[in-house]
């Protein structure tokens, strides 16, 4: 699924203290593709995940989704895109009066998936629950950080969406979660053919799985940085050891 950006801007505050959290001219990212978002805080890296998910409205312009044949949808304008779009940007995605696996429960059957699909789909995530997660009687308010991280990742993973979209995926995940995660990620690619979308402030997160990474500054890309070689890690240390 394709994502195309046209004029796109979102500013906050009023007319004595505008802020520009987000202000894009044009940028597409091509259906398949792992897109990196990297920035320093305030780049706008949410802002313009919140605009792809119709979360907030923009100021102006608009965020496409088409498959290049019969799809072409401004998501501001209708909810289809919410069939093949899962997505985790923080806690307030989750249900916390439910335990986890009432939770993923509770997904499935919205989606109309049975018990017996559902049983098949988490077993491909039981090495990044490590244990803590499924099966547990806690409610996931009463989760770790990471722990509520994982519910949220695997949640939006559950439905095998087209396009995924993860807000600082690698926040509060030990060091093995860390590189589950990155092999879940970058498996489920091949294996669907998904875009995905991650936002991060780890670079060398960021390099190990997205071969294209774009640049954000006061919520503009500045730079689109083919890492298709792996060639990146370079260039972004250069800026941010410039910019801090």
């Amino acid at each position: 699924m394709n994502i195309k950006i046209d004029n796109l801007k979102k500013t906050f505050g009023n007319k004595d203290n505008i802020k520009v959290a987000v202000d894009i001219e044009q940028y597409e990212i091509h259906s398949g593709e792992i897109l990196g978002l990297v920035g320093n805080n305030g780049a706008g890296k949410s802002t313009l995940f919140r605009l792809i998910l119709d979360l907030i409205k923009a100021d102006t312009g608009s965020v496409r989704m088409s498959n290049g044949c019969d799809i072409d949808i401004n998501v501001a304008e209708t909810e289809e895109w919410k069939d093949w779009t899962g997505a985790y940007v923080d806690e307030s995605f989750l249900i916390d009066y439910l335990t986890p696996d009432e939770y993923f429960h509770f997904i499935a059957r919205i989606a109309g998936m049975n018990d017996e699909f559902l049983d098949e789909e988490m077993k491909k995530y039981e090495h990044f629950m490590a244990g803590e997660v499924s099966g547990q009687t806690k409610l996931i308010r009463n989760l770790s950080a990471g722990n509520k991280q994982k519910v949220g990742i695997v949640a939006a993973m559950l439905l095998r969406p087209k396009v995924l979209i993860l807000d600082e995926p690698f926040n509060f995940l030990d060091p093995s979660s860390q590189h589950v995660i990155k092999h879940l990620l970058t498996d489920y690619n091949k294996e669907t053919g998904a875009t995905i979308l991650v936002s991060s402030h780890n670079l060398n997160h960021t390099v190990d799985i997205c071969p294209r990474i774009a640049l954000l500054e006061n919520g503009k890309i500045i730079r689109d940085i083919d890492n298709s070689n792996g060639e990146a890690e370079a260039e972004l240390e250069s800026y941010f050891d410039v910019t801090e």
